[in-house]
């Protein structure tokens, strides 16, 4: 049902455009009386000298009949001014929109755009010893999103969590551990204890500046592969991996890659001798560099006057290693935005050394997530942990489903569902650049544009065809007047949009595209079922909207699947 696509290329062989260009100009009104799609001709006064109202008149003339022909449902096409309205066939779209939802079900909105190539994706990367805390959710939920988007529109997502497991925040972990840790307390708290003594560290230093000294000392050693930092990294490492997997699981998220910094350590060599080889490496004050002056950026620190490598180093061989491996048509890096230059001068490094592949690389910066207007901080242990958070949400779910349906089968698993999904949910219905500030009250709430609401909202659909002892079926026989009126053609309208939001939200890797449609749909669905009579006494009729109960439930589903929630039957 690509109704939008076929106007398009009508309209497109009409004024001789290219089609994407025409696809680009089509827009949906504001106003529903204004039309379902409209074309606006201002754009080719230019070209064919002729004032817009005239061209449209022109226009409209000739499409009429050319979408007749083409099979498209439009039931009336009217000019007004410059525009060309489009009005369809409500009836016969309908019928399109619930048979195509009822068929494919999940795969409703599936494209295979991709072709099967693969797209690394480079998020969550939170910083090993360290807690896992709300600043970290925002590249893993927008990360894991994408993920799913991607792979709905037929790209294989790679999911890399690329661990902060490398510098010399573990050197002064080290003497942190012999200073004041022990085995047992570590073992039997892992990561709150770590967070303890890496505070402690950070004081204590305050008052003994020697403190530093002794933390680059014992970084030198597990460098240069001393047993006893090299034991002790190791341990931090897979305790730390223990207590993240268990946030990870309950947010239902996975990776196929776990190669953190420290993997790239004998990686790095490779990149400086290409660097060398191809004349791109001088020295600079004592530190070796790639110039970026043609692009107006400061240069690329490949090696410092220590010779230590930097993280751009990190990053370079961390992109060869992953084009060797997966040959990847898109690789994108989800990273908060203040790592924006960083990531330009990395993908410009490889433009220089020859690499084509660096034009399919991509920054996903985000805002920050704020605690009373402020950006989150480990070292001064100023950080709200996310496990907590997500159990408190867990916690206050579970006194609500107590009290408003305390029979309900499951309740512990749907209290995950929904505690889980409000947190998810609230970061995703935000468009990734902008800052959030944490509130867990504001992500709860079952009303208003929040998680709970829309799976709120899918289980209502679920109980009205439980209640109604509705039987699947996909054979759609629309009755006359069946699913007339506003509310009703809105839930259609925006079921017919579920594909382009996908598409859309992939191009230009935006979760809250796709967050904002399903808080839409959810919207127009509790509209629908307030004004119109669902169980209809006439049996035709109240199957036929019994399949647009169905439909939405679907889309509502697998929107919330792709955003990384779960939707409850029940609630």
């Amino acid at each position: 049902m690509p109704y939008k696509h076929t106007i398009a290329t009508q309209l497109a062989n009409i004024v001789n455009l290219d089609l994407e260009a025409v696809a680009k100009m089509l827009e949906t009104p504001k106003d529903p009386k204004m039309g379902d799609l409209a074309f606006p001709c201002f754009q080719l006064a230019k070209t064919l000298r002729k004032a817009p109202p005239v061209i449209a008149a022109e226009v409209a003339e000739q499409l009429a009949p050319a979408l007749k022909e083409a099979g498209v449902p439009v039931a009336n096409v009217q000019v007004v001014g410059a525009y060309i309205n489009f009005f369809l066939d409500q009836q016969a779209v309908a019928g399109d929109v619930i048979a195509a939802v009822l068929t494919q079900k999940e795969q409703y909105g599936h494209s295979s755009l991709g072709g099967g190539a693969n797209v690394t994706i480079d998020l969550s990367s939170p910083n090993i010893a360290k807690p896992f805390s709300m600043g970290h959710l925002r590249s893993t939920v927008i990360g894991n999103a994408l993920a799913n988007i991607l792979e709905k529109l037929g790209y294989n997502p790679v999911r890399i969590n690329h661990l902060g497991d490398w510098g010399t925040q573990f050197g002064k972990l080290i003497v942190a551990y012999k200073k004041w840790g022990s085995e047992e307390a570590v073992r039997a708290n892992p990561i709150p204890e770590l967070l303890r003594l890496y505070v402690k560290f950070h004081d204590e230093a305050k008052e003994h500046p020697e403190l530093e000294d002794q933390g680059r000392e014992w970084f030198k050693k597990l460098e240069d592969g001393d047993e006893e930092a090299a034991q002790l990294w190791q341990w931090f490492r897979d305790e730390s991996l223990k207590e993240f997997n268990k946030t990870y699981e309950l947010m239902g998220i996975k990776f196929d890659s776990l190669h953190g910094e420290a993997f790239y350590n004998d990686k790095m060599d490779r990149v400086v001798k290409e660097l060398e080889e191809k004349g791109l490496l001088v020295e600079d004050e004592g530190a070796m560099v790639v110039k970026l002056d043609e692009y107006d950026m400061p240069p690329c620190l490949i090696k410092k006057s220590d010779g230590a490598t930097l993280y751009a180093t990190r990053d370079l061989a961390a992109a060869l290693y992953r084009q060797d491996s997966y040959q990847f048509a898109k690789a994108l890096y989800v990273v908060g935005g203040e790592q924006r230059l960083h990531f330009k001068q990395v993908f410009k490094v490889l433009e220089k050394m020859g690499y084509d592949f660096a034009k399919e690389m991509h920054h996903i910066p985000f805002g920050m997530m704020l605690k009373d207007g402020k950006k989150m901080s480990t070292r001064k242990g100023k950080v709200i942990l996310l496990d907590e958070v997500l159990q408190n949400a867990i916690d206050d779910v579970k006194k609500v489903i107590a009290e408003k349906n305390p029979t309900l089968e499951n309740a512990n698993k749907v209290a995950e569902q929904v505690g889980v999904g409000a947190i998810i949910f609230h970061d995703l219905k935000n468009f990734r650049l902008n800052d959030i500030n944490f509130s867990l009250e504001e992500m709860l709430t079952f009303e208003g544009e929040t998680g709970p609401y829309v799976q709120y909202t899918h289980a209502r659909a679920n109980s009205i065809l439980r209640k109604a002892g509705y039987v699947e079926n996909a054979g759609v026989t629309l009755p006359e007047g069946a699913l007339e009126g506003p509310e009703a053609w809105a839930v259609v309208t925006l079921l017919l949009n579920f594909p382009n939001i996908i598409q859309r939200a992939g191009e230009d890797f935006d979760p809250s595209a796709l967050g904002k449609y399903i808080i839409d749909l959810a919207q127009a669905f509790n509209k629908f079922y307030a004004n119109v009579r669902v169980l209809a006494e006439d049996e035709a009729v109240k199957q036929a909207r019994l399949q647009l109960v169905a439909a939405t439930a679907t889309v509502l589903k697998e929107g919330l699947r792709l955003l990384g929630l779960e939707a409850p039957a029940e609630m």
